[in-house]
Protein backbone atom coordinates (compact mmCIF):
# COMPACT_ATOMS: atom_id res chain seq x y z
CA UNK A 1 0.00 0.00 0.00
CA UNK A 2 2.79 2.37 0.93
CA UNK A 3 4.40 1.40 -2.34
CA UNK A 4 1.40 2.87 -4.24
CA UNK A 5 1.33 5.65 -2.34
CA UNK A 6 4.48 6.68 -3.38
CA UNK A 7 4.26 5.78 -6.74
CA UNK A 8 0.71 8.19 -6.53
CA UNK A 9 2.52 10.73 -5.24
CA UNK A 10 5.30 10.90 -8.11
CA UNK A 11 2.41 10.64 -10.44
CA UNK A 12 0.71 13.81 -9.03
CA UNK A 13 4.22 15.84 -8.58
CA UNK A 14 5.26 14.92 -12.13
CA UNK A 15 1.29 16.09 -13.21
CA UNK A 16 1.51 19.01 -11.24
CA UNK A 17 5.43 20.49 -12.43
CA UNK A 18 4.47 19.44 -16.44
CA UNK A 19 1.01 21.79 -15.88
CA UNK A 20 3.26 24.55 -14.81
CA UNK A 21 3.39 27.03 -17.36
CA UNK A 22 6.98 27.95 -18.63
CA UNK A 23 8.30 31.48 -19.12
CA UNK A 24 7.85 32.83 -22.69
CA UNK A 25 10.29 35.14 -22.30
CA UNK A 26 13.04 34.89 -19.79
CA UNK A 27 14.35 37.87 -18.43
CA UNK A 28 12.04 40.04 -19.81
CA UNK A 29 11.35 41.80 -16.41
CA UNK A 30 14.86 42.09 -15.13
CA UNK A 31 15.36 46.04 -15.98
CA UNK A 32 12.37 46.29 -13.12
CA UNK A 33 14.10 43.88 -10.47
CA UNK A 34 15.29 46.99 -8.57
CA UNK A 35 14.39 50.03 -11.07
CA UNK A 36 15.72 53.89 -10.93
CA UNK A 37 12.40 55.24 -10.54
CA UNK A 38 13.65 58.79 -11.63
CA UNK A 39 14.70 57.38 -14.66
CA UNK A 40 11.92 56.07 -15.40
CA UNK A 41 9.68 58.93 -14.28
CA UNK A 42 11.06 60.69 -17.17
CA UNK A 43 11.16 58.04 -19.81
CA UNK A 44 7.57 57.36 -19.00
CA UNK A 45 6.10 60.46 -18.48
CA UNK A 46 8.17 62.30 -21.08
CA UNK A 47 6.47 64.40 -23.99
CA UNK A 48 8.44 61.83 -26.30
CA UNK A 49 6.55 58.97 -25.56
CA UNK A 50 3.10 58.37 -27.36
CA UNK A 51 1.57 57.25 -24.71
CA UNK A 52 2.16 60.15 -22.15
CA UNK A 53 1.10 62.17 -25.46
CA UNK A 54 -2.46 60.59 -25.56
CA UNK A 55 -3.16 60.05 -21.88
CA UNK A 56 -6.28 62.15 -21.59
CA UNK A 57 -7.91 60.06 -24.86
CA UNK A 58 -6.40 56.77 -23.57
CA UNK A 59 -8.07 57.38 -20.77
CA UNK A 60 -11.36 58.45 -22.71
CA UNK A 61 -11.23 55.28 -24.38
CA UNK A 62 -11.03 52.73 -21.12
CA UNK A 63 -14.07 53.90 -19.91
CA UNK A 64 -13.50 54.81 -16.14
CA UNK A 65 -16.15 56.11 -14.39
CA UNK A 66 -17.17 57.24 -11.20
CA UNK A 67 -17.44 54.45 -8.33
CA UNK A 68 -15.24 52.59 -10.54
CA UNK A 69 -12.77 50.05 -8.56
CA UNK A 70 -9.79 50.09 -11.26
CA UNK A 71 -6.65 47.64 -10.95
CA UNK A 72 -4.16 49.56 -13.44
CA UNK A 73 -1.70 46.51 -13.57
CA UNK A 74 1.62 47.45 -14.44
CA UNK A 75 1.29 50.56 -12.57
CA UNK A 76 5.01 51.82 -13.00
CA UNK A 77 5.61 55.59 -12.15
CA UNK A 78 1.35 55.45 -11.63
CA UNK A 79 0.75 57.81 -14.43
CA UNK A 80 -2.66 56.17 -15.11
CA UNK A 81 -3.26 55.09 -11.32
CA UNK A 82 -3.23 59.31 -10.23
CA UNK A 83 -5.31 59.70 -13.62
CA UNK A 84 -7.73 56.99 -12.67
CA UNK A 85 -7.66 58.46 -8.83
CA UNK A 86 -9.74 61.60 -10.08
CA UNK A 87 -12.01 60.05 -12.59
CA UNK A 88 -12.77 57.00 -9.77
CA UNK A 89 -14.01 59.69 -7.46
CA UNK A 90 -14.27 59.20 -3.75
CA UNK A 91 -16.39 56.23 -3.80
CA UNK A 92 -13.90 54.37 -6.18
CA UNK A 93 -10.60 53.02 -5.81
CA UNK A 94 -7.80 52.39 -7.64
CA UNK A 95 -5.59 49.46 -7.09
CA UNK A 96 -2.04 50.07 -8.32
CA UNK A 97 -0.39 47.01 -8.83
CA UNK A 98 3.33 46.19 -9.85
CA UNK A 99 6.05 43.94 -9.39
CA UNK A 100 8.81 46.63 -8.09
CA UNK A 101 8.41 47.75 -5.08
CA UNK A 102 10.27 50.53 -6.03
CA UNK A 103 7.47 51.72 -8.07
CA UNK A 104 4.93 51.10 -5.73
CA UNK A 105 6.28 53.35 -2.74
CA UNK A 106 6.68 56.19 -5.81
CA UNK A 107 3.01 55.95 -6.20
CA UNK A 108 2.49 55.98 -2.63
CA UNK A 109 4.34 58.97 -2.05
CA UNK A 110 2.83 61.39 -4.91
CA UNK A 111 -0.54 60.08 -4.55
CA UNK A 112 -0.02 61.70 -0.51
CA UNK A 113 1.62 64.31 -2.08
CA UNK A 114 -1.26 65.10 -3.93
CA UNK A 115 -4.26 64.19 -1.14
CA UNK A 116 -4.94 60.91 -3.08
CA UNK A 117 -6.37 58.41 -0.48
CA UNK A 118 -8.44 55.98 -3.08
CA UNK A 119 -5.08 54.34 -4.51
CA UNK A 120 -3.96 50.95 -3.22
CA UNK A 121 -1.14 49.46 -4.01
CA UNK A 122 -0.70 45.46 -4.44
CA UNK A 123 2.82 43.88 -4.96
CA UNK A 124 2.36 41.57 -7.86
CA UNK A 125 4.50 38.86 -9.18
CA UNK A 126 5.98 37.24 -12.55
CA UNK A 127 2.53 35.19 -12.45
CA UNK A 128 -0.12 36.67 -10.61
CA UNK A 129 -1.46 40.29 -9.83
CA UNK A 130 -2.73 39.02 -6.20
CA UNK A 131 -5.96 40.95 -6.88
CA UNK A 132 -8.20 39.55 -4.19
CA UNK A 133 -11.30 37.60 -6.52
CA UNK A 134 -14.13 39.76 -7.44
CA UNK A 135 -12.36 43.79 -6.54
CA UNK A 136 -12.24 44.87 -9.98
CA UNK A 137 -15.10 46.59 -12.24
CA UNK A 138 -12.29 47.30 -14.99
CA UNK A 139 -8.44 46.14 -15.47
CA UNK A 140 -6.15 47.82 -17.28
CA UNK A 141 -2.85 47.17 -19.03
CA UNK A 142 -0.91 49.19 -20.94
CA UNK A 143 2.41 48.52 -22.62
CA UNK A 144 2.22 45.69 -19.77
CA UNK A 145 0.85 42.80 -21.48
CA UNK A 146 4.16 42.00 -23.17
CA UNK A 147 5.88 41.79 -20.39
CA UNK A 148 3.98 39.22 -18.71
CA UNK A 149 5.91 36.23 -18.75
CA UNK A 150 3.53 34.02 -17.79
CA UNK A 151 0.48 34.96 -19.60
CA UNK A 152 -2.31 32.48 -19.10
CA UNK A 153 -1.64 32.43 -15.49
CA UNK A 154 -1.82 35.98 -15.36
CA UNK A 155 -5.20 36.25 -17.57
CA UNK A 156 -6.48 33.57 -15.66
CA UNK A 157 -6.20 35.40 -12.12
CA UNK A 158 -7.05 38.68 -13.91
CA UNK A 159 -10.30 36.86 -14.77
CA UNK A 160 -10.66 35.97 -11.66
CA UNK A 161 -10.39 39.20 -9.88
CA UNK A 162 -12.65 40.66 -12.37
CA UNK A 163 -16.22 41.05 -11.25
CA UNK A 164 -19.08 40.09 -13.09
CA UNK A 165 -19.12 41.68 -16.97
CA UNK A 166 -15.81 43.28 -15.89
CA UNK A 167 -13.70 44.68 -18.61
CA UNK A 168 -9.94 44.95 -19.74
CA UNK A 169 -8.47 47.58 -21.39
CA UNK A 170 -5.11 46.04 -23.00
CA UNK A 171 -2.86 48.73 -24.74
CA UNK A 172 0.51 47.60 -26.42
CA UNK A 173 3.11 47.70 -29.39
CA UNK A 174 1.81 46.96 -32.80
CA UNK A 175 4.11 44.15 -34.15
CA UNK A 176 4.40 43.94 -37.67
CA UNK A 177 7.23 42.45 -38.66
CA UNK A 178 8.80 44.30 -41.75
CA UNK A 179 6.37 47.55 -40.39
CA UNK A 180 7.40 47.76 -36.87
CA UNK A 181 10.47 49.42 -35.90
CA UNK A 182 13.81 46.79 -34.65
CA UNK A 183 13.23 47.58 -30.83
CA UNK A 184 9.57 46.20 -31.28
CA UNK A 185 10.44 43.73 -33.31
CA UNK A 186 12.86 42.70 -30.95
CA UNK A 187 11.23 43.33 -27.49
CA UNK A 188 7.74 42.47 -27.70
CA UNK A 189 7.45 38.80 -28.44
CA UNK A 190 4.43 39.09 -30.16
CA UNK A 191 1.36 40.62 -32.58
CA UNK A 192 -2.30 41.45 -31.58
CA UNK A 193 -3.60 38.45 -33.28
CA UNK A 194 -1.56 36.06 -31.27
CA UNK A 195 -2.30 38.83 -27.70
CA UNK A 196 -6.31 38.73 -28.61
CA UNK A 197 -6.24 34.39 -29.27
CA UNK A 198 -4.63 34.35 -25.71
CA UNK A 199 -6.88 36.42 -24.22
CA UNK A 200 -10.03 34.95 -25.51
CA UNK A 201 -9.02 31.23 -24.80
CA UNK A 202 -8.62 32.60 -21.35
CA UNK A 203 -12.29 33.44 -20.74
CA UNK A 204 -12.27 36.71 -22.40
CA UNK A 205 -14.83 38.58 -25.21
CA UNK A 206 -13.41 41.39 -27.56
CA UNK A 207 -16.31 44.21 -26.98
CA UNK A 208 -14.39 47.30 -28.94
CA UNK A 209 -11.14 48.24 -30.62
CA UNK A 210 -10.03 52.25 -30.35
CA UNK A 211 -8.53 53.24 -33.96
CA UNK A 212 -6.91 56.50 -34.75
CA UNK A 213 -5.55 57.43 -31.00
CA UNK A 214 -2.66 56.15 -31.67
CA UNK A 215 0.16 54.90 -33.92
CA UNK A 216 2.14 52.28 -32.30
CA UNK A 217 -0.14 50.74 -30.16
CA UNK A 218 -3.65 49.47 -29.80
CA UNK A 219 -6.53 49.61 -27.64
CA UNK A 220 -8.54 46.87 -27.42
CA UNK A 221 -11.24 46.06 -24.64
CA UNK A 222 -12.35 42.53 -23.42
CA UNK A 223 -15.27 41.47 -21.15
CA UNK A 224 -14.96 39.06 -18.78
CA UNK A 225 -17.29 36.03 -20.61
CA UNK A 226 -19.10 33.16 -19.08
CA UNK A 227 -17.31 29.80 -19.21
Amino acid sequence: MGRWMAVFGLVAAVGNLLAQEASVKPGINDQFRKPDVKAFVERFEGESREIFEKREAISKASGVKPGMVVADIGAGTGLFTRMFSREVGPKGQVLAVDIAKEFLEHIEKTSKDLGMVNIKTILGDDASPRLPEGSADLVFICDTYHHFEYPKTMLKDIRSALKPGGRMVVIDFIRIPGTSRAWILDHVRAGQDVVEAEISAAGFRKVSESKGILKENYIVVFEKADK
